[in-house]
C-alpha cells in the first residue's frame, strides 16, 4: 500500500538551515520534513528529537541519506541522494517512505523505476544550492512530469514569489530549503 505523500517537503542544510529543530516546529501539519545531516556529529541527537516534534505536530520525517539512523529514531522515511536511488526497492520493504532526487530526467526515471516514493527534481529556478544545476524552468518541468512515470517534487529556488508558476506542472507537490529560513 502506496503511503500518502505531503504536498510540501521542507529540506534542511547545515549552512541554510542551522536549527533543524526550529524549523521543525514552525511547519504546518501533515509537511515532511527532510533531515539532511552531511556527517554532523550531532546527527542522532538531532534526529531523535527531530522525530520527537514530527510526533507531536503531525509531520512526517525523513532523514537523508541513512536508513540506520531512520531507524533508529523511526522515522517515516528516507531521502536517497540520486547516486543511490538504486536503493530505494529495499527501504521500501523496510516501510519506509522513500525520496531520491533527481538532476535529469533520465535520473528521475531510474529513480522512480528504482521503487522510490517520488522523485525530487532540482533545479526548478535559479538557486543558491552548491548542488544545484542549470534551472530547468516550469515548461521542461511539466513535460517531465508528464513522461516520468510517477510522482515528482520540484525543488530548487521555489519561494512564495515563484511558487504559483508551478500550478499547472502535475507536481505532487513542493520541496524547498530557503523559502523556510526564519
Amino acid at each position: 500500500m502506496r503511503k500518502p505523500l505531503p504536498a510540501l517537503l521542507a529540506f534542511t542544510d547545515p549552512v541554510r538551515t542551522p536549527d533543524p529543530t526550529a524549523l521543525a516546529r514552525r511547519l504546518p501539519r501533515g509537511t515532511g520534513l527532510v533531515y539532511r545531516a552531511f556527517g554532523a556529529p550531532e546527527a542522532a541527537a538531532t534526529a531523535q528529537e527531530l522525530a520527537r516534534i514530527a510526533r507531536e505536530r503531525g509531520l512526517l520525517l525523513l532523514i537523508g541519506a541513512d536508513a540506520e539512523l531512520a531507524a533508529r529514531v523511526r522515522a517515516h522515511g528516507v531521502h536517497l541522494p540520486e547516486r543511490l536511488a538504486r536503493l530505494a526497492k529495499p527501504l521500501k520493504r523496510r516501510g519506509f517512505l522513500v525520496t531520491a532526487a533527481a538532476h535529469s530526467p533520465r535520473a528521475a526515471r531510474i529513480a522512480l523505476a528504482a521503487g522510490a516514493d517520488a522523485a525530487v527534481v532540482s533545479a526548478v529556478f535559479p538557486s543558491k544550492s552548491p548542488s544545484a544545476g542549470p534551472p530547468i524552468g516550469p515548461l521542461r518541468l511539466a513535460r517531465l512530469v508528464r513522461t516520468t512515470g510517477g510522482p515528482v517534487y520540484g525543488l530548487g529556488g521555489i519561494g512564495h514569489e515563484n511558487a504559483r508558476q508551478l500550478l499547472r506542472t502535475g507536481l505532487v507537490g513542493l520541496a524547498a530549503v530557503a523559502a523556510f529560513r526564519t
